[in-house]
């Protein structure tokens, strides 16, 4: 596949993105996440808004470790065989937040196919931990996809998130390249299965990658089917290849056709639609929560 060019408006935006505005409280924030030893997919997906997010002192945490099963060839998390799951991480991560000030709190984790409930446990557990904090701050969690497993996704619903994630990723015919070892039909059903038995209130969201190949009619199935499933939440983001060795970019799409996707999205009933070529689905998260709970 040939890389196409970065464009210089989407180099300017990466390069904004990137900049640590408040370089004390983002040394700070980095600070304090690495005393608690946690980790961030701010760093291990190396995301380009980590400035951003460092300098108004917020990260998406990422638990059970910093190494994952699958090899997706978009993701820039390592691979490989991962640490055994830490029982103190929970405790950690919520201290962290009680020290960081967080009224909207991001999880995720790597995939954990290796351990008999994909570490759904691990997510509750983290989740009752924050529900002990002064002025419980909302949970918003990213999960894998538990391989379909129903009592996986029963115990994370049950510890009551404010919003379950778990991203489509991509269309369906570019799952066998980009996301081995996943399937669409897979995550839409999670969704689904989701949406049809977390607490009344749970708002159910999910992103999708643009630029990877993908072709008009596949996106707007895609939105229809996730829609379908109950999803109230959706974000829209450009791919950028973290090295030259992941899945090349195909084409860097323009922000007016982000806008016409956001308005496609609103029209199709979606609460809450992020649509922009450097929207990440923990980017602002608390601040798109609140737009629909005013």
């Amino acid at each position: 596949m040939t890389r196409t060019t970065v464009p210089a408006w989407l180099r300017a935006m990466v390069r904004d993105a990137k900049r640590a505005d408040n370089p004390a409280l983002h040394a700070l924030t980095a600070g304090r996440l690495a005393g608690y030893r946690l980790h961030t997919v701010c760093d291990g997906a190396r995301c380009p808004n980590k400035g951003s997010c460092y300098s108004h002192g917020t990260a998406t945490f990422l638990i059970l470790g910093n190494t994952c099963t699958r090899s997706c060839a978009f993701c820039a998390v390592d691979h490989g065989r991962p640490p055994a799951v830490d029982p103190e991480e929970p405790r950690r991560l919520a201290a962290a937040v009680a020290e960081m000030g967080l009224t909207h709190v991001v999880v995720t984790s790597v995939t954990r196919d290796d351990l008999p409930d994909g570490g759904a446990g691990q997510f509750a557990a983290v989740i009752n931990e924050l529900r002990k904090l002064p002025g419980r701050p909302r949970v918003e969690v990213l999960t894998p996809d538990f391989r379909g497993a129903p009592a996986a996704l029963a115990t994370v619903l049950a510890a009551g998130p404010e919003v379950f994630a778990h991203n489509v990723e991509t269309v369906p015919r570019l799952y066998l390249a980009v996301r081995p070892g996943a399937e669409y039909r897979r995550s839409v059903n999670l969704l689904a299965q989701a949406a049809r038995t977390a607490k009344p209130g749970t708002e159910i969201k999910t992103g999708i990658m643009l630029g990877l190949g993908e072709e008009e009619a596949e996106v707007m199935a895609v939105l229809e089917d996730v829609r379908a499933a109950g999803v109230t939440m959706i974000t829209l983001g450009q791919y950028l290849a973290p090295t030259g060795r992941h899945y090349p970019v195909q084409r860097y799409v323009p922000p007016a056709e982000f806008a016409k996707w956001a308005e496609v999205g609103r029209q199709m009933g979606f609460k809450s639609v992020a649509a922009g070529p450097l929207v990440r689905s923990s980017y602002h998260a608390g601040e798109f929560y609140r737009e629909i709970h005013v």
